[in-house]
């Protein structure tokens, strides 16, 4: 077997380099250099890409951490108990997460996308035309372009008629 091996590389070599054809050493270290360049190059984006997505997740991680937080925050101010200084600190945490990037989404009235949404309740009516969050249970919140939490909805659909008989 370790002859087949030795017959096979100087078959390989004279593909590579035919007789009586003279390389250039000069063009091709060159050569050499720019493939090393252009490899170092693109060693270089995929490890930004990898860095740039791996800080994505560890913000988008803390931020899920903070969701139940800001839930509460959001009940206590719709109840009126968030008054005096848990105010001023309510909305340095919410300008905070704003500013990091995080999105609350989700009024009612959107067409319900089950992308986006997450459908807790079920309802017909004659007044909507396609399906339709009518209220909205749980907001949901998204970092950048990724989906942190659905927001949680009751849908209404359009009543089918019974016409088409």
């Amino acid at each position: 077997m370790s002859e087949d091996l030795v017959t096979e590389t100087p078959e390989v070599e004279e593909v590579v380099v035919e007789p009586g054809q003279e390389t250039d050493p000069v063009a091709a270290l060159t050569a050499d250099l720019q493939r090393l360049q252009a490899e170092y190059a693109n060693y270089r984006k995929r490890v930004e890409r990898d860095r740039s997505l791996a800080h994505e997740l560890a913000v988008s991680a803390v931020l899920i951490e903070l969701l139940p937080v800001l839930d509460d925050i959001e009940r206590a101010q719709s109840h009126g108990e968030l008054t005096g200084g848990f105010k001023a600190v309510a909305d340095q945490i919410a300008t905070t997460t704003e500013r990091i990037g995080l999105a609350k989404y989700g009024t009612e009235g959107d067409a319900f996308d089950p992308q986006i949404h997450e459908a807790l309740l079920h309802d017909t009516s004659a007044d909507v035309t396609t399906s339709t969050a009518t209220k909205i249970l749980q907001p949901g919140y998204k970092f950048k372009e990724r989906i942190l939490r659905p927001a949680r909805v009751a849908v209404t659909d359009p009543e089918e008629s019974t016409s088409a008989e």
